[in-house]
């Protein structure tokens, strides 16, 4: 395992994070046990990064108990900000809320301290400057050793820069967006802008949430609906472009998931990628294909197939900031616009 540096943080870390979403029992796999296995041969191989979240289930629990004495040879990233119940104050970015998340994944997790805090999803209800405060001071009382954002939009990562530095406060040394052979918008801004400020990225979804494991076929979606594979999986501009994929991984003599690893930990501006197998055989595939390097022939087919900068159809669990959300915040008042 070739490791990488985290940003400037110094930190090293493996080119593979383990996700472990598909850790908690009541979303993946439910015997902790199963899923304390696949961990410790996970770390075994070489992988140093695990990256979970508050609202994985009981993720973080899972993963603190199957730590137990491997803790300090583990690089924790958790994250905070989406909904932990049904108060409204139980989610977000405010002080108020992080403070509080960060004690409970500390107790989950069995540690003093988490490597890496992210914010898991941009809250825009929340001035930015409250939140870099907030976690400015975990890191000055040593229970966070860095901080990073989650899926946010390329002004929002220029903006925490500028107000961590106009501010005096800890800035985000980590970006972690959704970046695949599908799911290449984050190439336009997002990694350049990472790249530009020496932040380290670790992306989500590399295999397209399933789609490029090579199970999801074009004209199955009926039999992957029976057995409860499809959920989100259907759109059909994204099966037409997997099709192009498998080929071209038949014809490189890949695994198809080995061709989208590959693909994502290529670019420049990506630390690492993070993987969320289910069952040893799902880590035992993909740890399989850990070293291989895709030519610059094969870089240019996959060019030719999506374009640098694209995405193909949408990604399920993407942001949509509020302008998008809302039509008020797009639209004048019917009475302004009569007036007009």
């Amino acid at each position: 395992m070739r490791y990488r540096t985290l940003g400037r943080t110094g930190i090293k870390v493996s080119p593979y994070a383990l996700g472990t979403l598909m850790f908690a029992t009541s979303i993946g796999n439910p015997d902790p046990d199963d899923s304390a296995r696949v961990i410790h041969k996970a770390l075994d191989a070489g992988i140093n990064f695990i990256d979970t979240a508050d609202a994985y289930g009981d993720s973080e629990e899972v993963v603190g108990k199957a730590l137990k004495g491997r803790r300090e040879n583990v690089v924790i990233a958790t994250k905070v900000s989406r909904p932990m119940g049904e108060d409204p104050n139980q989610q977000g970015a405010s002080r108020r809320w992080i403070m509080t998340a960060v004690e409970n994944s500390l107790r989950r997790l069995r540690t003093d301290h988490l490597d890496l805090y992210q914010i898991h999803r941009p809250d825009p209800t929340t001035d930015i400057e409250e939140t870099l405060s907030a976690l400015s001071d975990l890191i000055h009382s040593g229970k966070v050793r860095a901080i990073g954002s989650s899926t946010m939009p390329a002004s929002d990562i220029i903006d925490a820069q500028w107000v961590a530095e106009r501010r005096g406060l800890e800035r985000f040394r980590t970006e972690q967006p959704p970046y695949s052979l599908l799911d290449r918008g984050v190439e336009r801004e997002v990694l350049p802008i990472t790249q530009r400020f020496g932040m380290g990225t670790l992306v989500w979804g590399p295999l397209g949430q399933g789609l490029l494991t090579g199970r999801v076929r074009k004209g199955r979606q009926n039999e992957l609906r029976r057995a409860g594979l499809l959920k989100h999986l259907n759109d059909e501009r994204r099966l037409d472009v997997v099709e192009q994929f498998i080929s071209l991984a038949e014809e490189a003599g890949l695994p198809l998931t080995h061709l989208a690893m590959a693909f994502v930990i290529a670019h420049p501006g990506v630390t690492s990628a993070i993987v969320g197998p289910r069952t040893m055989s799902h880590l035992d595939d993909l740890l399989a294909g850990v070293e291989v390097t895709l030519t610059d022939e094969i870089l240019g087919r996959i060019d030719e197939i999506v374009p640098p900068g694209t995405d193909v159809g949408t990604l399920d669990q993407a942001y949509v900031p509020p302008a998008l959300q809302s039509s008020r915040l797009r639209r004048r008042p019917v009475s302004e616009r009569a007036a007009a």
